[in-house]
């Protein structure tokens, strides 16, 4: 009986073996990173990987991005991939909570994530665990004309109230403070988050985006009430609904505006229509609640391991090569913006620089905008809501009541 016992035990182990070693070495990817940039930098970070690991095979499948937006939760459930990049913060809250992503904090332990990529640690924490890699980024903040800031005497406003004395010298001269184009409502949203993380914080901002906060909270309204306060002193471009983003750059080129609350993607077009980085500068949002943390705003991409990965130990080998300085230097030299770890290096580009300095010190946190975080009927109505609030302040009140019934009915 003892020697069948152990030939028992010698059958089950050499089985286990078995089957494990059929997915060892094979490493499947999914990604939507199909645009050229993105689609350049993951040929790089697959061929250095496979280069320093002879020992593993990758496939890499590549979708476009809507086709990957409906396919993800069924390929999570049913045919996983080792290895599928998305989104930090709300967005990936969906996939943790239906228990499709795989935590990975023995990963972040054992190559001192919690400090190289600390920037962006809380965007991707959820109930004390940690549920991917994050590997670039990009900040949003307030783009400006330094020549009419300088040709009005006006340094640049650390603080809500030299803020508003900005604008105001800008009305005196004729300059409308801020262009802004909401006629495709998320450069609204854009301008909210950043009234409210400056009044309320980060955990504010999650709170709110998924549900735990009603939209008649007198915190809420006290962003409002901020946000009102610039509406009412004329800082906004008139008109701005009829405008796209792209079309409220012109007023800024021009000379008509002085500045911009927008991501780091504008300046392209906004050197390209002609201004110099003489006369184009950066600064962040300013504080307006000291005893807030400044969060800031950066949309941020991520690399997780789905639950019903096959080949696990492989795909934390690549979840940790993409969290290396090096390789994150690399990726984004390719994408053109900003690595999370803090050992990385940034091009020369001053936006960059200013960007990488910003995102790389917050202690606030780091947001992701308010229609990643927060689920696309609640966005939807909430980005509906302030573009009609910055219209027509006076209708305040009956804007939020009609977003809390949205809440109460999003978040059932």
């Amino acid at each position: 009986m003892l020697y069948k016992n152990k030939m028992l035990v010698a059958l089950t182990a050499a089985t286990s073996m078995m089957a494990a070693q059929a997915f060892a070495g094979e490493l499947v990817i999914n990604t939507d990173t199909s645009d050229p940039a993105p689609k350049a930098a993951f040929e790089a970070v697959i061929k250095g990987f496979e280069a320093e690991n002879p020992d593993v095979n990758v496939t890499w499948n590549l979708f476009d991005h809507e086709g990957y937006k409906t396919s993800i939760r069924n390929f999570l459930t049913a045919d996983a991939p080792d290895v599928a990049n998305w989104y930090a913060g709300n967005r990936m809250l969906p996939y943790v909570n239906a228990g499709l992503f795989e935590p990975v904090d023995d990963v972040w332990q054992e190559h001192g994530l919690n400090d190289s990529l600390g920037s962006a640690a809380a965007s991707m924490t959820i109930d004390g665990k940690k549920y991917g890699v994050p590997y670039t980024y990009y900040q949003w903040g307030v783009y400006y004309r330094k020549d009419l800031f300088a040709d009005n005497g006006i340094a640049v406003p650390s603080n809500w109230e030299e803020f508003k004395a900005a604008g105001a010298k800008l009305n005196s001269a004729g300059i409308t403070p801020i262009t802004i184009g909401t006629k495709y409502l998320w450069t609204a949203a854009g301008v909210f988050d950043y009234l409210n993380l400056r009044t309320n914080g980060y955990d504010f901002h999650m709170a709110l985006t998924k549900g735990e906060v009603s939209w008649t909270d007198q915190r809420v309204k006290d962003t409002m009430n901020n946000w009102k306060e610039l509406v009412d002193a004329g800082f906004f471009l008139e008109n701005h609904a009829a405008y796209s983003w792209q079309e409220a750059l012109a007023p800024m080129v021009q000379g008509d505006a002085a500045m911009y609350v927008m991501g780091n993607f504008a300046v392209a077009p906004l050197r390209e229509a002609g201004l110099s980085d003489d006369q184009l500068g950066f600064f962040q949002f300013p504080e307006i609640n000291p005893n807030v943390a400044m969060a800031e705003e950066a949309p941020t991409d991520t690399i997780h391991i789905p639950s019903n990965a096959k080949n696990k130990a492989d795909a934390k080998r690549f979840l940790a090569y993409v969290a290396r300085a090096d390789v994150q230097t690399e990726v984004n030299a390719t994408l053109g913006q900003l690595p999370i770890n803090s050992g990385s290096s940034v091009s020369d580009d001053k936006f960059l620089q200013a960007g990488y300095k910003m995102l790389s010190s917050t202690e606030g946190g780091i947001a992701q905008f308010f229609d990643r975080d927060a689920p696309a009927e609640m966005a939807k109505a909430g980005m509906e809501g302030f573009q009609e609030f910055m219209v027509k302040p006076e209708r305040l009140d009956k804007i939020l009541q009609r977003l809390e019934k949205v809440r109460a009915r999003v978040y059932q």
